[in-house]
């Protein structure tokens, strides 16, 4: 069908079309490509640095510019510009409008009354009488024929120079139309129009060569970009992804599990330790304290009890936190440690 198609389009087309088809669009495929291929490269950054880059920064400057210049202004004409328009406008009020209607009222009002009067009663049968009847009497007896005379000179001297005017323009036509027209109108139809159709028959068939090549580039540079993207996934992404799952993954946890853990615990274990040693050390000094008091001072014998004591209560909780364990059931360090740091299901480790 579509040989058929193209068999009855070349028919129709000519033989000059049909030659110059093939070698145009393969010459311009050749050129297209590269282009289509740059295109498609810079569209994809161009996206990616609009998504990632100028995106984020136009937010950014739009926020800036809100907080610069808009929310300012909104702030100034809110609380400075209308407070102050509303007070001028009053005073304009109060200081304009009121007097200027108090002096149209009593002022202009009388006196455009009283100009009124006098024009209608005064000033206009005095020039009707004096200027209007001698004026209407001149126009009618002396203007009127004198134009009259005038327009029929006038329409003489218009005719003649109608007749030379016609016979100029005449003479001027055919001139121009012998010397100017028919020349060009024989250079046109015998040469400018076949040189022209030639010429749009070639920018026709460069234009569909040229579409034709960029949707051709548009696929191979598809082609090319979904090539690339298989190699980089199947290079870089998916060995870093099963690395990622089958090495680091069970390493990381079997280090965390064996190591991280117990140390954590055990460091935690060393601070509880270390904390009621002090705690110990302290109540001990304390103890020596009073007895050299004691000693020097003399004193109640209430204060040596109290010290021993406080001596003996402190031995006593560090002895039953280490028989009774981190967690509180009586379990030992070792026992801790062979748990991997972890307590029965509703045990708290003690001294947190």
């Amino acid at each position: 069908m579509d040989l058929e198609t193209s068999r009855e389009r070349s028919g129709g087309e000519g033989c000059l079309v049909v030659a110059l088809r093939m070698p145009v669009r393969i010459v311009v495929l050749v050129l297209v490509v590269p282009v289509r291929m740059v295109w498609d490269a810079l569209v994809v950054a161009g996206r990616f640095l609009g998504d990632t880059v100028l995106r984020p920064m136009g937010r950014a400057l739009a926020w800036v510019g809100r907080a610069v210049f808009v929310w300012p202004f909104v702030a100034l004409w809110r609380w400075v510009l209308v407070p102050l328009g509303t007070a001028l406008r009053w005073l304009g009020v109060v200081l304009v409008v009121v007097p200027a209607g108090a002096l149209y009222r009593w002022v202009l009002t009388p006196l455009g009354h009283a100009a009124v009067w006098m024009y209608a009663r005064v000033l206009t049968p005095l020039g009707h009488g004096l200027l209007v009847v001698p004026s209407v009497w001149l126009y009618r007896w002396v203007l009127t024929p004198v134009g009259h005379a005038l327009a029929w000179c006038g329409r003489g001297l218009v005719a003649v120079g109608a007749l030379l005017v016609a016979g100029i323009g005449a003479a001027l036509y055919w001139t121009v139309r012998v010397l100017v027209v028919w020349p060009a109108y024989a250079v046109w139809r015998w040469v400018l129009a076949p040189v022209g159709r030639v010429l749009g028959v070639v920018a026709r068939e460069a234009g569909a060569a040229l579409g034709h090549a960029w949707r051709v580039a548009g696929y191979v540079s598809l082609a090319v970009g979904r090539a690339l993207a298989a190699l980089l996934r199947w290079t870089v992404v998916e060995p870093a992804r099963w690395l990622y799952r089958t090495v680091l993954t069970p390493v990381g946890h079997a280090v965390r599990d064996a190591v991280l853990r117990p140390v954590a615990e055990a460091a935690r274990a060393a601070g509880r330790v270390a904390r009621e040693t002090l705690r110990l050390v302290r109540a001990t000094v304390r103890q020596a304290r009073r007895d050299v008091r004691r000693a020097l001072l003399g004193g109640p014998g209430t204060a040596g009890e109290q010290g021993d004591r406080e001596v003996k209560g402190a031995k006593a909780a560090s002895g039953a936190y280490a028989s009774a364990g981190p967690c509180g059931n009586g379990m030992s360090g070792a026992s801790w440690d062979n748990r991997a740091g972890t307590c029965a299901q509703g045990e708290r480790p003690t001294g947190r």
